[in-house]
């Protein structure tokens, strides 16, 4: 799988929408690492992306 794949896959676990065709693909992959990996980095994003809008209106 390619980077957009893994990418497109974990913003739409991030959302809970994934076709079926999507979520076998997937679950076929040898590995889970590449989703994982995503997954940490796209939660820390998120936390960091809320921590500076809070900032920035409570300032």
């Amino acid at each position: 799988m390619d980077f957009w794949q893994v990418l497109s896959s974990t913003l739409a676990a991030f959302f809970g929408v994934q076709k079926e065709s999507n979520r076998v693909r997937d679950f076929n992959h040898d590995s889970p690492l590449p989703f994982i990996i995503a997954g940490i980095i796209l939660a820390v994003a998120l936390v960091l992306c809320l921590v500076v809008i809070v900032y920035y209106v409570l300032s």
